[in-house]
């Protein structure tokens, strides 16, 4: 008798399971994925309505970034990188005007022993594959280079030989617009947003510790993007856009830009 009430339960769950809605199958499975926690990246499953925005807000202490998420992909990935200790995550869609709802929000602790492995991640603005045209191209540069000097100045290089700036795109830019390295290898062009981006993708499929920096500098009238590149124990400040440019105009640059010529305000 008690196996056949065991079996007749069983049947029973099976039963729900099968006739689960999409909703809850969705939060059965669970829409904040932590696989990846130990390389300082968490990833957001959820099902985003075309007609509703939808924001996640990664916040630590007093500080936080802001994301709009895609309706065009089932996860995104997100890096902490606002150091070791508890963060706040939360989805949230808007209700109107600058009002949002909170519909799903955690906690999660991070404990690197290695803060810069965050930089070496595929993330929402600096997303690579390891087939990416771009990426293939990066280990084709530096197959007979040693040192990552060497891999840097040969990257930097390339993206400044290559990469053009696009007036264009610059002048008509989307509100939420987001680099794809892809897009920017093949159409060789890009603003900032996307030189730092690419370049940084790059680097980081070498395993060189790469950041995507916005903010402002004397070098631009506008916000800007720039990267800083770990070497030999320290960040550096490297800046695509500029030297394209100025290499462009047949002037003298140097690699290594002056830090205090940098205001950062972000950085991914």
């Amino acid at each position: 008798m008690r196996k056949l009430i065991l079996l007749i339960m069983a049947a029973f769950v099976l039963l729900l399971s099968s006739h689960m809605p999409a909703a809850q199958a969705d939060e059965a499975v669970g829409w904040l994925n932590t696989t990846s926690l130990n390389k300082g990246i968490i990833a957001v499953h959820y099902e985003v309505n075309t007609k509703v925005k939808t924001k996640l807000m990664i916040a630590k202490g007093a500080s936080n970034y802001t994301y709009n998420l895609s309706a065009n992909k089932e996860e995104e990935w997100f890096p902490l990188q606002l150091g070791n200790g508890e963060y706040t995550i939360s989805l949230m869609e808007n209700l109107s005007g600058n009002k949002y709802k909170i519909v799903n929000k955690d906690k999660i602790t991070l404990q690197l022993k290695d803060i810069n492995a965050v930089y070496l991640n595929s993330t929402q603005n600096i997303a690579w594959t390891s087939s990416s045209d771009a990426i293939l191209k990066a280990k084709q540069l530096t197959k007979s280079k040693k040192t990552d000097d060497e891999k840097v100045k040969a990257i930097h290089e390339y993206v400044i030989s290559n990469i053009s700036y696009d007036n264009k795109l610059a002048a008509n830019l989307p509100a939420d617009y987001l680099p794809s390295i892809d897009r920017t290898f093949q159409s060789q062009k890009d603003i900032c947003y996307g030189y730092a981006s690419l370049f940084a993708a790059m680097l980081r499929s070498l395993d060189i510790p790469t950041k995507l920096i916005m903010g402002e500098s004397s070098y631009v009238d506008t916000y800007h993007a720039w990267n800083e590149v770990y070497l030999n124990g320290n960040w550096i400040t490297i800046d695509t856009t500029v030297d394209a440019g100025l290499k462009k105009s047949n002037k003298k640059f140097e690699l290594i830009k002056d830090a205090e010529k940098y205001t950062p305000k972000k950085q991914y």
